[in-house]
């Protein structure tokens, strides 16, 4: 059988009895504990992510499977891609136990399904050009397990994000990533030291494999979407820096024009 150590009880007792002080100071000690343990599984990150960059170079997708909170801070995570990173839609990916429409939803009886993953793939034409990772902080989710039990059988690519060691989940990924941050606070509550350690990981994957497809140059978002007036800002002060202009006006024209830093200064190269 396998061990769970996110159901472990917690090292603290008599929680209720403590001070806010007390219970603030403990949770903080705990959470520095987590990026402790994303720094272990670094080498299957990296592995992880490796393939992730492969599929996508080749014009593959990347779908996340996933229920909770864990499933839940992965929309987090996607959505944010085509604004940060200009991203097209439809590369990165999740499906959710219920539904990504029902995000603000608990609907955690859908952990069980072991069907609507995989039919929800299937939708989507996911084949061998993509990359498939499931999120489970147990390890054991039966709507992500059987997901990816169906990926391995059609020759998907499969990966995952799990908080205990040799779970089911990690046995049937080809690059699995297991970040055991121990018991949590309140015994059994995932979203806590599991929930940030899925978060820091979620960054690691989108920013890593967004630099490794070349949109970030230097430190900078060369095709942030220029969706407010702050963006648009940072934007035209990068125009400004890396074109060499100085008239803050002509360079918000020529950001304007292009739609993208990366589309103005390449414009803007060609013409000086």
């Amino acid at each position: 059988m396998e061990t769970r150590v996110t159901e472990s009880p917690s090292k603290y007792r008599q929680l209720e009895n403590k001070t806010i002080d007390e219970l603030i100071g403990l949770i903080n000690k705990e959470d520095q504990s987590v990026a402790v343990q994303v720094h272990k599984a670094l080498p299957q990150l990296g592995r992880l992510i490796a393939a992730i960059v492969e599929k996508v170079r080749a014009g593959g997708r990347l779908f996340y499977v996933g229920a909770g909170s864990g499933g839940r801070l992965s929309v987090l995570d996607v959505i944010e891609l085509p604004t940060t990173y200009g991203l097209p839609a439809g590369i990165f990916n999740v499906v959710l136990a219920g539904g990504v429409d029902r995000l603000t939803d608990a609907l955690e009886e859908k952990e069980d399904d072991t069907e609507e993953a995989w039919s929800k793939l299937q939708e989507s034409n996911a084949g061998p050009g993509d990359i498939v990772v499931g999120i489970s902080a147990s390890g054991t989710t039966p709507f992500v397990l059987a997901a990816l039990q169906q990926c391995r059988q059609y020759g998907i690519s499969t990966g995952c994000i799990v908080s205990n060691p040799n779970s089911p989940i990690a046995a049937v990924s080809v690059f699995p990533v297991e970040v055991v941050t121990g018991p949590e606070f309140v015994t059994g509550s995932t979203r806590m030291k599991c929930g940030t350690a899925q978060k820091m990981v979620f960054d690691i994957i989108s920013t890593t494999t967004m630099i490794q497809l070349g949109r970030v140059e230097d430190n900078n978002m060369v095709n942030v979407a220029l969706i407010n007036d702050k963006i648009t800002d940072r934007a035209v002060r990068m125009v400004m820096e890396k074109a060499g202009i100085s008239d803050y006006a002509a360079a918000k024209a020529v950001l304007l024009t292009h739609g993208s830093v990366k589309s103005a200064l390449e414009s803007w190269s060609k013409s000086s």
